[in-house]
């Protein structure tokens, strides 16, 4: 995740490592922000049990104001609490290609120490922002295709998916919220087999499915 860090944007502070890592990282140790640590002092300073070889501080981005451009396939998070979710939807809309991410102010922080885990350095490439998503989706809602996974959705393998819009994804136990589900005007459900059993999908599962299908190569 370092190494990620160290090739983003953000404004590193403090880079701290031991002699091993400083072996095999020539390049970094130049910065003037690098310092060398014993392993003991790395473990004082780490927030794990057992520390990995180097640690490093950066500003938060700063929250710039969302835009909406034709092509942009943005995913909307409607109040996921779960850290590792939310770590795991950002690494897997990095992995499918998606810039932006909007959440509600009831998500998780993006930048809690879970979440920066789970999305193994995928945070500090995204464009995430925090805002009311009603007022969003509503200025969006008569010009763009806003997509949420309801149980009386259509098959979304069935449906013609766009390459812009906004993709909705929701609470854990409660899904879309009530006046978000009002603003979704292409209602998708994910089939499950008629053997299964399953009650619902994980919310990051069903994210990585249905990002899945919207990039999937379209077979003429």
């Amino acid at each position: 995740m370092v190494e990620e860090l160290l090739l983003s944007d953000l404004n590193i502070i403090l880079l701290a490592a031991t002699a091993e890592w400083e072996k095999n990282h020539p390049q970094d140790i130049q910065h003037s922000f690098y310092r060398g640590l014993k392993d003991r002092e790395l473990q004082k300073m780490s927030n794990f049990s057992s520390s990995n070889q180097v640690l490093a501080v950066a500003s938060l981005p700063q929250q710039n104001e969302f835009e909406m451009l034709d092509k942009d396939l943005v995913l909307v998070l409607d109040s996921i609490q779960d850290p590792g979710n939310l770590g795991t939807i950002i690494r897997t809309a990095d992995w499918f290609g998606i810039d932006q991410i909007i959440c509600s102010k009831e998500t998780a922080d993006a930048f809690n120490p879970k979440v920066v885990q789970a999305s193994m350095g995928s945070v500090f490439r995204a464009k995430i922002h925090y805002a009311n998503l009603a007022e969003i989706l509503e200025y969006y809602q008569h010009t763009h295709r806003i997509y949420g996974s309801l149980l009386n959705g259509e098959n979304f393998y069935q449906q013609d998916l766009t390459k812009s819009g906004f993709i909705i994804i929701g609470n854990e136990s409660k899904g879309i919220s009530p006046q978000i589900t009002k603003l979704i005007n292409q209602a998708i459900y994910i089939p499950k087999s008629p053997k299964s059993q399953a009650e619902s999908l994980n919310a990051a599962v069903a994210c990585s499915v249905i990002l899945a299908e919207f990039k999937r190569p379209k077979i003429s």
